[in-house]
Parts: structure tokens; sequence; C-alpha cells
């Protein structure tokens, strides 16, 4: 009897709660809040969206990409200053960089290089890291490089160097800046400020370049400290060679005109096949316009050796000439040897110990024994 008495009373129930719960489906915040108010309301909700959008609106780009990277630097440095004590400093440094990326065809590329740090300590210098003042983030480079037609590549910016679209041939990567361009020092010109340049692809590994750069408050008249020069450049599998010539304004007027510096170098690589390093030599000659006389003469000598399969990394030695050497006196070498391992995908820590010989009266050899640690995320 109670079974047949709930059946009677839940509908009965049921039918009193629809009314109730179909008036509360009507309720909104107008039957709250008076007029006024809710016009605020509903204004202040249309700013924060039309605010919204427009921030979707100024975002990057679909293209744009951004990546970091960090490099710390220490070391002991052993120079002489001339006495017979000699200093064994303990240096440190560092820098950071920021890399900005742009397409807008698809084929193009807006490059823009923000840097800071300090990285000017004696050895650690020879990393090459960035030194800003007052160690603040600044521009240091922005390129602009486009396709004209198939196989013509053209770049233009600011604080680049005249052979951005070169290609020495050499593939030893040791991370000292003495010996990281192969020999070719000064044909390979790198004077930066404002640059042109441009790179034909003829197909099967053959290149060609050309590049300009200059003054940017003073492009290409007699005034301007202007440099040029041309690559050309075969690159296989296992070898390859570049001849590289370049010309450079340095800066000495001498009757009313600017003295011209000119250079060429040639690099050769081969790589074998397995079990063996891969070997990079360099040479380059030329003359020094500003000097008078027949001691104007001056080159540079490079040879280097890369195991690429050395435990997990990479070992790597070198010797070349440390400065110009100039015709008739003794060159001055410096001697590397680097080994640069992954720790992980982002980490990379890279020893290295260098010799350097100065050469001159009174003085000993120059050695570092120093350690990066770079980071890119």
């Amino acid at each position: 009897m109670k079974l047949f008495k709930s059946l009677l009373v839940a509908p009965a129930t049921l039918g009193l709660l629809a009314p109730i719960a179909a008036t509360a489906n009507e309720v909104t915040i107008s039957d709250f809040a008076p007029a006024e108010e809710l016009a605020i309301t509903n204004s202040r909700v249309d700013g924060l969206e039309a605010r919204m959008n427009n921030i979707e609106a100024g975002s990057f780009s679909e293209t744009t990409t951004a990546s970091f990277s960090a490099n710390f630097y220490a070391g002991i440095f052993y120079d002489d200053d001339g006495g017979n004590d000699r200093d064994d400093n303990l240096t440190t440094g560092y820098d950071f960089g920021i890399a900005l990326n742009t397409s807008f065809t698809g084929s193009d590329s807006l490059d823009v290089a923000i840097d800071a740090g300090n990285a000017d300590a004696p050895g650690v210098a020879e990393f090459d890291g960035d030194t800003t003042t007052n160690e603040a983030l600044t521009v240091d480079e922005i390129t602009y490089t486009f396709p004209l037609g198939d196989n013509t590549t053209v770049m233009v910016g600011d604080n680049a160097d005249a052979s951005s679209l070169f290609t020495t041939a050499c593939v030893y990567g040791g991370p000292s800046n003495t010996l990281d361009a192969c020999g070719n020092v000064n044909a390979n010109v790198d004077n930066g400020g404002v640059m042109a340049g441009a790179a034909y692809d003829f197909g099967n590994g053959l290149t060609a370049a050309v590049g300009w750069a200059g003054d940017e408050n003073d492009i290409a008249n007699e005034e301007a400290t202007d440099a040029y020069g041309i690559n050309f450049a075969y690159t296989g599998d296992s070898y390859g060679v570049s001849v590289t010539y370049g010309s450079t304004e340095d800066g000495a007027p001498v009757n009313d005109n600017m003295e011209v510096d000119t250079f060429v170098a040639v690099n050769a690589y081969y790589t074998p096949d397995s079990g063996l390093p891969s070997i990079s030599v360099g040479y380059e000659a030329g003359e020094d316009g500003s000097v008078v006389g027949n001691n104007d003469g001056l080159s540079n000598f490079f040879v280097g050796l890369t195991f690429d399969e050395v435990g997990e990394g990479e070992f790597g030695l070198a010797m070349g000439t440390r400065v110009n050497t100039v015709e008739d006196t003794d060159a001055q070498y410096m001697y590397e040897a680097y080994y640069s391992y992954p720790i992980n995908d982002g980490m990379t820590i890279t020893p290295l110990v260098f010799v350097q010989d100065v050469s001159t009266a009174n003085t000993d050899d120059n050695t570092g024994v120093m350690v990066k640690t770079s980071f890119s995320f």
C-alpha cells in the first residue's frame, strides 16, 4: 500500500516543481541590478573584450620565432708582463643573446640579434663572447635576407659583415676567437657597418658571393671606410675548397687618398669516411696599404684536426698564426686543443687549452686553461 501511494504522489510533486524551475531559468542579472549599473557593467565587459582583441591582433606573427642562449666562461690565464714573474689570473665572464626571426613570405628572413654580457677578461676573451656597455641588452645586428629568382640570395643589414653570405671551406669548429677564421682572417672582410651582399648557387656544391660594408653615416665615398669582397666555393660531402678576395680601406688617408688593404685566402677541408679525423687548412696573403716600404706583405696560416666521435663529444686540435705575419719577420703561432661535450640537448661544456707564441723581447708564451658552459633554450 505504501508503494502504491508513493507512485501516486511522485507525478503530482513533479508537476508542482516544473513551473518553479521554468521561472528560475528566466532569472537574469537584470532582476537584481538597476539599469544604470547594468549599463556600466556591460560597458566594462565590452571594453575588456576590445582590449583582448587588440592584444591578439598585435601579438607576434605566427612566423616569428625567438631563441635564447647564455654562455658562462671561467679559467686561468698565464701571461708575462715583461719581468720574471708570471701571473696566473682566474678570470670569468658571461654573455646572453636573443635571436629573433620572422618570415613574411616563407622564403625570406628578417633576423635581429640582441646581446648583453661581460666577457672581455684576459683569456676569457678567446671565446669571443659579447661585451656590452653596462652589460645592457643591445641590438647587435639586424639583417633581411630574401631570394631573387631560383638561385640568388640577397642580404641587406646593419652592423653585419660584408662576408655574411661567404662560404669558407673549413669544418674545424674550435671555440677560440684567434683560430676560428681558419686562416681566412682579412680576406673574409668583417668590418661591419651597413652591408649588402648577394650569393648565387650554381648547383652541385658550387657557389659564388659578393659583399660590401661601410659606414652608416658616410656610404661609399672617399671619406668613408668601405670593404668589398668576393668568394667562390665548392663544398661536397668529403672535401671542399674556397677562394676569397677582400679589399678594405684601412682608415689611414695618405695624400687625401684612403689606403687599401687587399688579401686573398685559400681554404680547403677533407673528411674521411670513417676512423680518421677531418682536416682543415687555410693560407692567406696580402698587403697592408698603409705601410710605406718593402715590408708590407702580410700572411696567415692555419691547420686543424677534428675528431667527431670521441666518447659523446668532439675533440679538436689546431695551430695557426696568432697575428698577421709581416714579411721578413718570424711568425707568431697559437696552439689549441678543445673538447666539446653535450650534457643534454640544451647544455654543452667546452674545455679549451691554448698557448700563444708572443716572441717579443723579455716575454714568454701566454697560456690559457679555460672552460665554456653553453645553454640554449
